[in-house]
């Protein structure tokens, strides 16, 4: 359940005070690992659901235990990447990333005191990984209270049709950022309730 005083501050917007009246809020539980799940945002990127979950099934059951430990990623051949469905680019992302948190020594790292715009940019380093991939991984692996992906067609669509918004390219950038300004510093969880609200139905 949300907390009653984030719904209150959130609601001062009256458009957003709508949408939050309306949608029912997704509840969902923080946890794995940004290592883990920045391989899983890889293999699910521009694929369904489904055949996501069939690739990293088959991806984890390459190793023991199901755990893709670093060491035993880069040990793969690209030939044994790709046979558990991972396109070549995916395969070298994934390498990317084992490669990149072996060398920093990043697997159980503590991410607590690090801010948000500081992981965004350590994490962007890595080659195939980009801001907003980083973004989903403050709000749903680091529970970060206060992240706005500005470049999520989901949000970006559902603010357009919230708000009635005309403008396009910077312009409408520039105005998404003002709308979203006042929800500090609880606009991941507005980006919840819009993501909710945009599969709704229109109402005649």
């Amino acid at each position: 359940m949300i907390a009653s005083n984030i719904i209150a501050h959130l609601s001062q917007d009256p458009k957003l005070a709508q949408v939050i009246q309306s949608t029912d809020y997704y509840e969902w539980s923080a946890g794995g690992s940004v290592y883990t799940d920045l391989i899983g945002s890889i293999i699910s990127q521009q694929i369904s659901v489904r055949a996501a979950a069939t690739i990293q099934a088959r991806f984890l059951g390459l190793f023991e235990q199901g755990y893709p430990e670093a060491k035993q990623v880069l040990a793969l051949s690209e030939v044994q990447l790709r046979e558990v469905g991972l396109s070549r680019q995916k395969a070298a992302y994934i390498r990317h990333i084992a490669e990149f948190f072996q060398r920093e020594n990043l697997i159980l790292y503590d991410w607590s005191e690090h801010a948000d715009e500081d992981i965004i940019r350590q994490l962007t380093q890595i080659k195939g990984v980009g801001r907003w991939t980083v973004e989903m991984i403050l709000m749903f692996t680091l529970n970060r209270p206060d992240v706005f992906p500005i470049d999520d067609l989901g949000i970006r669509n559902a603010m357009i049709r919230l708000y009635d918004l005309p403008e396009s390219g910077k312009a409408l950038r520039e105005r998404l950022l003002q709308i979203a300004e006042p929800w500090r510093p609880w606009r991941t969880h507005a980006c919840r309730y819009l993501w909710q609200w945009k599969d709704l139905p229109l109402k005649a």
